[in-house]
């Protein structure tokens, strides 16, 4: 260790700010958990495992569960099928699939914030585009309040994610049709393949590697939404769109509950870990 001294020197930067901000911060966050710790209260004591049993009793957590729940099992899919078509589509030596690619990508790297504020404005109910061109073909007949609507609010934000994440799928699904040997193609073609059987017999199969790692991300994810909830709904008509890390947020930063706050983070983190490894177990069978 003495003799490669100058390279701890290099890392200690590194380092301290992981100890401090990452390290420190989950101890204090796990310690937090055996108090009633009340921001702008001056006592802060000890209650054990009391926020553990609110946790399982508490209603509006559960609902949360089933809101992040129904949020990741509609985005996830939806935008993992549509990045599948389009990647499929500019695989294709078609014209200006450059400039097309460029524009689907596009959404991905905008930030959170500016694409839930532009998407809030196309769902208002006055002005909104989506009302405009709705009425002007007559597939509604009144204006209809997207985001305040307890069966639109979930589905509205559900869209916009969608929006957001195809252009990664289709970037990763692009690079793993773009390593399919061609040698497979031509022995399909050579059996008498059509199109349908080459994409289902020899495409599919190998894109399963980066379906599985889309799957995962897009699953850990969506369990951490946040952003277009607060931007868009700020939790929706009757908590309709309250996800598990929005009810975290409130519980912290609304009613300065900083001890049950850090239960229930412990709690989505479980979560999270163990959905992980599930995941993970069942991409390294299809690998293998």
């Amino acid at each position: 260790m003495w003799r490669e001294r100058s390279a701890y020197g290099f890392l200690a930067p590194g380092l301290i700010l992981f100890s401090i901000f990452t390290v420190f911060a989950l101890g204090f966050a796990f310690y937090l958990t055996f108090r009633e710790w009340n921001i702008l209260e001056p006592e802060k004591p000890f209650i054990g495992l009391q926020n553990y049993q609110d946790l399982v009793h508490d209603k509006d957590f559960g609902r949360s569960i089933i809101n992040t729940a129904y949020f990741t099992g509609a985005s996830v899919p939806l935008g993992m099928l549509v990045g599948l078509c389009v990647a499929l589509l500019l695989n294709q030596p078609i014209r200006g699939r450059g400039l097309l690619r460029t524009l689907y990508f596009l959404p991905t790297v905008t930030p959170f914030v500016v694409a839930a504020i532009i998407w809030k404005w196309l769902y208002n109910g006055d002005f909104g585009l989506f009302n405009y061109y709705l009425l002007k073909t007559h597939l509604i007949t009144e204006p209809l309040v997207w985001l305040s609507d307890k069966n639109l609010a979930m589905p509205a934000v559900v869209l916009m994610s969608v929006w957001t994440s195809v252009g990664f799928s289709m970037v990763v699904y692009l690079a793993a049709l773009q390593a399919i040997p061609n040698d497979l193609y031509e022995a399909a073609r050579i059996d008498g393949a059509g199109a349908w059987a080459r994409l289902r017999y020899v495409t599919w199969p190998m894109l399963r590697p980066s379906t599985l790692f889309l799957m995962v991300m897009g699953i850990i994810g969506s369990f951490q939404v946040f952003t277009q909830i607060y931007i868009m709904t700020s939790g929706g008509p009757l908590n309709r769109t309250t996800t598990m890390v929005y009810y975290i947020y409130e519980a912290a930063f609304k009613f300065y509950e900083m001890g049950y706050a850090s239960t229930l983070a412990y709690a989505l983190f479980l979560m999270l870990l163990v959905f992980t490894a599930l995941q993970l177990r069942l991409y390294r069978r299809a690998d293998v």
